[in-house]
């Protein structure tokens, strides 16, 4: 009877010490929180020890705790590196060295032997001599026909009509099923200067064609994040008749160049500034971004910018030679996804 007595009272004794050990990490934990809570951060090793990963806690409270905690850290100790830069700063006054330049993609950028010297002078005769010399030397007078791809939607109409409003001399036309090779001949025996048309997708617009008149060249574009008039929080009033300023922003290379000139021979070359209206391309990373806008003079230092839309990105697709020839055009430059897209630090623009 006393043996079986003993045998329960070590199993008892056995359970008790199972109970223990289970509660302990749980004791741990409360203690880690009550730290905490008491504005006692624990020490960094014990807390995050070498070859710690927060992703292979299971519990997700456990690892949304830790991480958090993690960033807090990390936050600390930048705020303590600036607070210590800034002592010494202060300390060394005129002779602290010049604040580091930030690394960003953009002028990280891998050099490109393509890139344009304004001193160039093979550059300046090759742009004195192209297609676009006519409207530089101000012989001839912009004329735009806008139109789009066959039976458009609401979305890509009220595009056209709202580009018509931002370049001058522009006339907006609908398809009714001709072919480009049909529209073209017509447009160059009326005088317009160059043709854009939209295409669409799923009735959003997705494409532009911009094919500058007679002899080319013609530029195929991916078109997105289009935005109208009334999608464009905090708008200004619709634009007025001005000729508007235009503005080309870091179009450096030689097909930089050819883009930015197809783009500025939109516009006539006499502004009028009593409007007050931009039009902006700004090319970065290869992505052009449109602006259309009007600034106000709040005093003689301050200026105020309301925008006017539409805005919309272009991404070039390809520079073809001569008019639209989709068949047996030669083209300048195509973009090969595959074979130009290996870094991330390289662009073409």
């Amino acid at each position: 009877m006393a043996k079986a007595g003993d045998k329960s009272g070590t199993k008892g004794k056995k359970g008790l010490k199972r109970k223990a050990t289970a509660e302990e990490p749980q004791e741990a934990a409360v203690a880690e929180d009550g730290a905490t809570e008491s504005g006692v951060q624990p020490p960094k090793t014990a807390a995050f020890p070498p070859g710690f990963s927060i992703s292979e806690i299971k519990n997700k409270q456990r690892r949304h705790l830790m991480f958090t905690r993690w960033k807090q850290q990390q936050r600390k100790e930048k705020l303590a590196i600036k607070k210590k830069l800034k002592k010494e700063r202060e300390a060394l006054g005129d002779k602290a060295p010049p604040k580091p330049i930030p690394k960003t993609i953009d002028n990280q950028r891998v050099h490109d032997e393509t890139i344009v010297d304004p001193n160039d002078e093979e550059v300046a005769y090759d742009e004195a001599t192209d297609e676009f010399a006519s409207y530089f030397n101000r012989q001839t007078s912009p004329k735009i026909l806008i139109t789009t791809s066959d039976r458009p939607h609401g979305r890509t109409v009220r595009l056209c009509e709202q580009l018509s409003t931002v370049i001058p001399n522009s006339h907006v036309y609908y398809r009714r099923g001709l072919a480009l090779k049909k529209i073209i001949p017509q447009c160059i025996s009326r005088d317009f200067t160059d043709l854009i048309v939209i295409n669409e997708d799923r009735k959003t617009p997705n494409g532009l064609i911009l094919s500058h008149l007679p002899s080319g060249p013609t530029a195929h574009f991916k078109m997105s994040s289009v935005r109208l008039r009334k999608e464009i929080k905090r708008r200004g009033k619709d634009p007025t008749e001005h000729v508007p300023e235009i503005i080309l922003n870091n179009f450096t290379t030689r097909l930089g160049h050819s883009v930015g000139r197809m783009f500025a021979s939109l516009f006539p070359h006499n502004p009028q500034f009593i409007g007050r209206q931009v039009a902006t391309f700004h090319n970065q990373r290869d992505y052009i971004f449109f602006r259309f806008h009007r600034y106000i003079f709040k005093s003689e230092k301050k200026v105020g910018i309301q925008e006017l839309g539409p805005r919309f990105t272009l991404k070039l697709r390809s520079l073809q030679k001569g008019t639209f020839d989709s068949k047996y055009g030669e083209y300048e430059w195509v973009h090969k996804p595959r074979e130009m897209d290996t870094s991330r630090r390289k662009f073409h623009l």
